[in-house]
């Protein structure tokens, strides 16, 4: 019989037939080594799992952002460009004097009032005569001339006309639409008389002085109105 070393305790058994109590111890050491190792492996793999699932964002199904919602420019939209007004500003060429304040008669730009002159009343008592405009804009003209007028006395067909010495001013003009075009003409008139009045226009005989012409305001007015 094979005496073997001594188990713990001391005591001596006896030897694996051929060796193989050796043989059985080794099998179970490398088992145990081969155990750690998967172990050992199976703890890197689950680290590296969370650590991958920790890194990366989480993916959301159906829940809505907690970011608030855009809702476009905050810059407002420019405005866009106004069209032109009907309305515009008079200007020296598209203002004109409507002779006996009617728009049925001529029209008259910087007129010299010649001849028997430019009449400013329907009746024919008042007239410009031999003008000469210093001023013709879209909102003022002045001139100097002269201003015949019918005493209408005892009526207006059998009155005296007087010739007086005038620097007019007329403004206030007023939109005239036409198939044409949009003009102006002046509705008010104002007088100085660098000679005076004769005594026969004096008093309650006196022109209207400042005349606004409120039958042409409202025929123009009728023109822009459809």
């Amino acid at each position: 019989m094979q005496i073997t070393p001594a188990a713990p305790g001391g005591q001596a058994g006896p030897a694996a037939p051929g060796g193989q109590a050796g043989t059985a111890r080794r099998s179970r050491q490398v088992a145990s080594w081969a155990s750690l190792a998967c172990v050992a492996v199976l703890l890197t793999a689950c680290n590296s799992s969370t650590s991958s699932a920790a890194s990366s964002p989480a993916t959301t199904t159906g829940t809505p952002s907690t970011s608030a919602p855009v809702t476009g420019p905050t810059t407002p939209p420019t405005t866009p460009a106004s069209s032109p007004s009907l309305a515009a500003t008079p200007t020296r060429a598209d203002t004109f004097l409507a002779a006996e304040q009617s728009l049925n008669g001529r029209l008259l730009h910087e007129p010299a009032c010649g001849g028997f002159g430019c009449a400013l009343s329907g009746d024919s008592t008042a007239f410009l005569f031999h003008m000469t405009w210093t001023t013709w804009s879209g909102t003022e003209a002045m001139g100097t001339g002269t201003y015949k007028l019918d005493d209408c006395n005892p009526d207006c067909a059998a009155g005296h006309v007087y010739s007086v010495a005038t620097v007019v001013t007329l403004s206030q003009p007023v939109k005239v639409c036409a198939s044409s075009g949009t003009h102006w003409v002046w509705t008010h008139a104002s007088f100085t008389f660098p000679d005076g009045l004769p005594k026969a226009l004096q008093g309650q005989n006196a022109p209207t002085n400042p005349w606004t012409f409120s039958p042409l305001i409202t025929a123009a007015q009728h023109t822009c109105a459809s």
